[in-house]
């Protein structure tokens, strides 16, 4: 069942054109990739499916709901976890969990039993009582996964989820994708520069370049129509793209990294 489906889905910023005409369609509890090089336009394509960007052309559906004719039915279908931090530090872990639970309308009644079981699945459970600034900032992504999977949205998107995170927070971080995916039949969209995280997350990758898709299909097969039997899906990173990779984690690393290091001093 495709829960995911744009057509045309254009967006233009002056006469700069950011997506050029994106046709995607995802299926319910997939794992499915947006790669490609900063600017190729991964992150405005996920800020018109999560409602925060109108399309200036084409049509998005995200769980059944037009993201411009039903916005909020879009919103409460959905969790975003962004590149950005999006929790307060100068509250606890159970208290950021407390008012998300609030915002996205979680009953009462159920408010305990998800917050508890939220914190279970982060491995949060210890830290539960302490201020966020202390947490590290493995520990901050995973509370923000457990936020954003509270009111047991349809699909989730991930913008970036691991940058920054060392290599034993950024394993744990997938391992928890995987579950989310497998055990709550939860969809994931994701964008990521790691060729690593996609090849082993995703069912699926879409790579853009200049606003558009230059190569959509399962990561093997991708590999393959490179014509190398061993080649890497860097290489097809770098094939469909034109781009160094290195170059690529460079630049994208500086410019989210920079953003997140204020986690030792949030609030």
């Amino acid at each position: 069942m495709t829960i995911l489906e744009t057509t045309g889905l254009t967006r233009r910023f002056g006469p700069l054109t950011a997506v050029d005409g994106l046709n995607l369609s995802v299926a319910a509890g997939e794992i499915f990739g947006l790669l490609g090089p900063n600017g190729a336009g991964k992150t405005t394509v996920i800020k018109m499916l999560t409602t925060l960007l109108p399309p200036t052309a084409g049509t998005a559906q995200v769980a059944g709901f037009d993201v411009r004719r039903h916005p909020a039915r879009v919103r409460g279908s959905i969790g975003y976890v962004p590149q950005l931090v999006s929790v307060d530090g100068a509250l606890t872990g159970y208290e950021n969990l407390l008012i998300f639970a609030k915002l996205y309308g979680v009953p009462r009644a159920l408010r305990g039993d998800r917050i508890e079981a939220a914190l279970d699945f982060a491995e949060l459970r210890d830290a539960a009582t302490r201020e966020v600034r202390g947490y590290s900032g493995g520990m901050v992504r995973r509370l923000e996964l457990a936020m954003a999977m509270l009111h047991r949205p349809r699909v989730l998107f991930l913008d970036e989820p691991t940058v920054g995170l060392d290599p034993m927070a950024r394993q744990t971080l997938w391992r928890q994708v995987r579950l989310l995916a497998g055990e709550h039949g939860m969809t994931i969209f994701l964008t990521t520069h790691f060729m690593e995280e996609a090849d082993i997350l995703c069912g699926r990758v879409a790579i853009m370049n200049l606003g558009r898709v230059a190569a959509l299909g399962r990561p093997g097969d991708l590999k393959q129509s490179i014509g190398r039997a061993d080649a890497t899906l860097d290489e097809v990173f770098a094939h469909f793209t034109g781009n160094s990779l290195d170059l690529e984690h460079e630049r994208n690393y500086r410019d989210i990294s920079r953003t997140r290091r204020n986690l030792a001093r949030l609030g």
